[in-house]
């Protein structure tokens, strides 16, 4: 097993960062594309429209753990409340069928939210694991808190 960073303040910023832009794309690349003026039966409206709502929830996902996990790294947010608020819900992945109507910028669009969820649910996986393992509660605790304190400068 590879050894592990844990989670600090500049990178949930980083990554913060990086979903925002990644979220203006989407909205600028999905938005105006599903127009009134494409009539609602056109394959490719569909297609707009079906993979659009899944690269925008996707990323809103992303950036709600990011904005929870900012909150509990300031002290805003307990570990139980941590754990209980913010659970990342598993990716549903694009069909094929619509996405062989889309372009290709527009597909590897798609393809980079799908990464950056990836790799949110791998820093989300690592970190439970890790914090779990932590025998007693209240040194795990002490811990934690230590971390965030110290991520915070």
């Amino acid at each position: 097993m590879r050894d592990t960073v844990d989670i600090t303040a500049l990178i949930v910023e980083e990554l913060y960062c990086e979903a925002n832009v990644l979220a203006d794309e989407v909205r600028t690349v999905f938005a105006p594309a599903v127009s009134e003026l494409m009539p609602p039966e056109l394959p490719l409206r569909r297609a707009l429209e079906c993979e659009g709502l899944k690269a925008t929830t996707r990323i809103m996902h992303v950036l709600a753990w990011l904005l929870n996990h900012r909150a509990f790294l300031a002290g805003q947010m307990s570990d139980r409340q941590w754990e209980q608020h913010t659970n990342l819900p598993p990716d549903r992945a694009p069909a094929a069928d619509m996405m062989d109507l889309l372009d290709l910028p527009t597909q590897a669009l798609v393809a980079e939210t799908q990464r950056l969820h990836a790799r949110i649910a791998r820093l989300d996986r690592e970190y439970r694991e890790r914090h779990s393992a932590v025998s007693s509660p209240s040194i795990g605790s002490l811990h934690q808190r230590l971390g965030r304190h110290f991520a915070r400068g």
